[in-house]
């Protein structure tokens, strides 16, 4: 089921231009401090928790800004302070805050305060599909008269907020480009340090990483342990459209049938912005749900994980730091190429063989469930497909992104030496 799209997101942004321009009036008038702000769409979590962390370890004054009580709640066991972003006290922050720091859009805080600050836009995955003003999808908007007018000026929009960054951490040069041409920045403002996000998957042994892994998922998910292999299918957003992926009742028994003779556990990854639908007909402890509700950051979890099941993810990147086989199924990928668009072509990073029915991607797993030499060949494949999307792995991104910040100007904390 979707729950969001950009033509309805479009649509509420230009209703709100008002308020804007009332929230930049405010910003002119209210000096910025040395403080750092901090918001995610997805939740506490993401490249903004690890720079976040490093911040607040260098003696900066930071703050995060909220938007639920299940935020609230993870920033406390973090020992992090809060401000809900919406409303006066959240524009406060805003508006006096030195640095502002998101991985989504400016909405990430409160989004009539932003003006005049430096931002630090950390995005949340290298670009595979299309994104920006590069997809045709961010700028639509419902289908009224003077639909191709209201269209530009969301563009003009993007392209004025994305004009505000100071800062776009990028994975690698072939990252940096997609992102320079996404966000219209064709500056130094987009630099290659690797992203602070994906820290987790390099830092420290492998062991600790999958120990500290399978310690999150126990403590989020009771009845996880002891299974032989755990796999994870993580769709994509289809911008407010159904999946076509999402598995029939008669698919699902053939699902669980393979758990079952294998030994396997399937977490399901639902996109943020379009959960629901995935859970069986009949409940199975073979299929857990691990959407956003449960974990807002599934990236700290991926070292427990054997498999990845995707289908246009940047977890399809990610996962390769860790030389985990990864299965595509993309039953639309040519319509989705149509509408949406790729960075180059789908096969380059799915190779030919991507499955277009769960029938055919069963089959696929199945192999490497039996087959080392299977399991070896595609954790080869995923591997090098990470290496030439991350120029960077030894867990050092934040400590770049930081540094690049300090570079640009941002003072140190009161009272360093």
């Amino acid at each position: 089921m979707a729950s969001f799209s950009f033509g309805t997101g479009n649509a509420a942004k230009l209703l709100r231009i008002p308020l804007y321009a009332v929230g930049r009036m405010g910003t002119i008038l209210v000096p910025r401090g040395q403080r750092w702000v901090f918001g995610c769409g997805a939740g506490v979590g993401d490249g903004a928790l690890a720079l976040q962390r490093h911040a607040a370890a260098a003696g900066h004054d930071t703050l995060w800004l909220t938007s639920s009580e299940r935020e609230d709640l993870d920033a406390a066991a973090l020992g992090i302070r809060t401000v809900r972003k919406s409303g006066l006290r959240g524009w406060w922050a805003t508006a006096r805050a030195g640095v502002i720091v998101v991985t989504h859009g400016l909405g990430d805080v409160n989004r009539y305060a932003d003006s005049g600050a430096f931002v630090v836009q950390l995005w949340h995955g290298i670009p595979l599909k299309r994104i920006g003003l590069d997809s045709p999808a961010t700028t639509q908007v419902p289908p009224v008269p003077g639909a191709p007018l209201l269209r530009r000026l969301v563009a003009f929009l993007y392209r004025n907020a994305a004009r505000r960054i100071r800062v776009l951490p990028a994975a690698s040069h072939r990252s940096r480009g997609r992102l320079e041409s996404a966000f219209d920045l064709h500056d130094d403002r987009v630099i290659v340090t690797g992203e602070p996000r994906v820290d987790v998957l390099s830092a420290g042994s492998a062991e600790a990483r999958r120990e500290r892994a399978d310690e999150i998922l126990r403590d989020r998910l009771e009845g996880t342990a002891g299974a032989s292999r755990t796999i994870l299918y993580a769709p994509t957003w289809r911008d407010g459209a159904a999946d076509p992926a999402v598995p029939t009742a008669e698919e699902w028994v053939q699902i669980i049938r393979v758990l079952e003779q294998y030994d396997a556990l399937l977490l399901v990854r639902s996109h943020p912005l379009g959960e629901g639908g995935y859970a069986p007909a009949l409940p199975s402890r073979r299929v857990r749900m691990l959407g956003a509700s449960v974990l807002s950051d599934v990236t700290p979890v991926l070292p427990a994980v054997d498999i990845l099941i995707t289908d246009y993810s940047s977890l399809a990147f990610d996962v390769g730091l860790l030389a985990m086989p990864v299965l595509f199924l993309a039953p639309d990928a040519v319509e989705y190429a149509r509408t949406r668009g790729f960075y180059g072509r789908f096969e380059d990073v799915a190779g030919d063989d991507a499955a277009e029915t769960w029938g055919g991607l069963l089959s696929q797993l199945e192999e490497l469930l039996t087959s080392t030499d299977a399991f070896a060949s595609r954790s080869a494949r995923s591997a090098t497909l990470s290496a030439e999307m991350h120029a960077y792995r030894d867990g050092r991104n934040t400590r770049r992104v930081y540094q690049a910040i300090r570079a640009r100007g941002i003072p140190a904390p009161k009272g360093a030496a």
